[in-house]
């Protein structure tokens, strides 16, 4: 068993740890998902309108949703002490809004019709909240603490946490002023990070001999049901990035014309690039020769040497193709991000040993692995969470400044369509063999 290192200690933790593990981080979750809502309110005021967006939920629907997802899955679920055996279509009571189904099912409400649906406002919305946590709580405290009865108490807050981040980047899309403690979870580097010098910094390519590696989740606890069936895959020998793609690195394909040049695209980027008018990273401008960044609704200095972030998978995709580089699969990057901290010595950089680390955690990271399941796959109850959309998705690895600590493992998979630059994301890049 691997142990868990500091930098997904709370992951572990959430998905393996008792009840008042869970209860501090389903309160703390709610603080969050409470405190987001104030900052929407005063930027949009207490009918939080926004105009339509495919990107976008409503925010008011948003926390309604979470609410929602809670009393489904905990008060109004008899089946929950059954775990991931518990039949979804089982009958449930009506529950404390009988019409909530029908407003905040996201499996039954269209995106669209979302804008048009009769909210309760936003002080029922809250008290739905509050009641609902209340319920959840009082529940956990009662329920015997084995992996099947805690199963969707887990489900619940990581639900929780995945729309407070969502949230987060919302604010940054709609020029939404957040508290600093709210645009990111990150004050510090992470432990196994590499440590900031503040001056460019020559990127080290970490070199793996390749291999068998089991990939997937093979520990106990909590499991999303796209991570499970761990299987054993080849991996050819392969040199990847220690660190992200920085501005640095990345800006000289903008310069150089690269959002100009079809060959640097694929044919569907390319289509999407012109069709949405693309001819720079989102949320980047030039101002008096300098580059400036655009977050929470202020313009600031990008610092250059930062992960390059908001940027699509097929940003991601061209600029390997200019650099004569590659995306990672997610295998290539879970074995590296676990081989880093079993044993740092197996991994042969040009530089110096202080260079021998793998810095995740900074953004999401696109990877070249299709979104698919892996063999065996089986759905858990919740079948909306990974089934409809293998195959439209790319898999992204790692987490992001507004990732909760508990969702922090790495092997967690996130996944997105190609075009969203609205998540913080960016990549690595892989050397091309021969």
């Amino acid at each position: 068993m691997t142990k868990p290192a500091r930098q997904w200690a709370a992951a572990h933790a959430a998905r393996e740890g008792g009840r008042q593990v869970l209860i501090a981080a389903l309160q703390a979750a709610r603080q969050r998902t409470l405190a987001l809502l104030t900052a929407y309110e005063q930027a949009l005021g207490p009918a939080l309108r926004v105009p339509f967006s495919p990107q976008l939920n409503p925010p008011l629907w948003e926390v309604g949703h979470i609410g929602w997802f809670q009393d489904y899955w905990i008060a109004r679920n008899a089946q929950r002490t059954l775990g991931e055996l518990a039949d979804p279509d089982a009958l449930r009571a009506a529950g404390r809004l009988p019409e909530a189904d029908a407003l905040y099912n996201s499996s039954i409400v269209e995106h669209s019709t979302r804008w048009q649906l009769p909210l309760p406002d936003l002080t029922a919305t809250r008290a739905y909240l509050e009641a609902s946590l209340a319920e959840t709580l009082a529940l956990l405290a009662q329920t015997v603490a084995t992996p099947a009865d805690l199963y969707f108490f887990r489900l619940v807050l990581f639900h929780e946490q995945m729309h407070a981040e969502a949230a987060t980047y919302m604010a940054q899309a709609l020029d939404i002023a957040l508290p600093i403690a709210l645009q990111s979870l990150l004050p510090e580097l992470p432990a196994n990070m590499c440590a900031a010098t503040g001056r460019q910094t020559k990127v080290a390519s970490l070199k793996l001999p390749g291999g068998e590696w089991l990939l997937g989740y093979d520990q106990p606890g909590f499991a999303f049901d796209n991570e499970l069936s761990a299987h054993p895959i080849a991996l050819p020998a392969f040199a990847i990035d220690s660190t992200p793609v920085s501005w640095e690195r990345y800006l000289p394909f903008v310069t150089a014309n690269g959002y100009q040049q079809a060959r640097y695209w694929s044919s569907a980027g390319w289509r999407w690039r012109e069709a949405a008018g693309i001819d720079a990273p989102r949320y980047l401008r030039q101002s008096g020769g300098q580059w400036q960044q655009r977050r929470f609704g202020q313009w600031q200095p990008l610092p250059i040497a930062a992960a390059a972030v908001h940027l699509s998978w097929f940003e991601a995709d061209a600029w390997c193709r200019w650099a004569g580089r590659r995306l990672p699969t997610e295998g290539e990057w879970e074995c590296t991000a676990l081989a880093a901290l079993a044993a740092p010595s197996t991994l042969a950089t040009p530089n110096d040993a202080s260079d021998q680390c793998y810095e995740w955690g900074q953004l999401w990271e696109w990877t070249a692995s299709r979104f698919l399941p892996y063999p065996a796959f089986r759905a858990h109850p919740y079948r909306d969470y990974s089934a409809p959309w293998f195959d439209s998705r790319y898999v992204l690895r790692g987490a992001s400044q507004a990732t909760a600590l508990e969702i922090r493992h790495p092997r967690y998979r996130n996944y997105f369509t190609p075009e969203r630059n609205d998540i913080f994301s960016g990549f690595r890049s892989c050397t091309i063999a021969g």
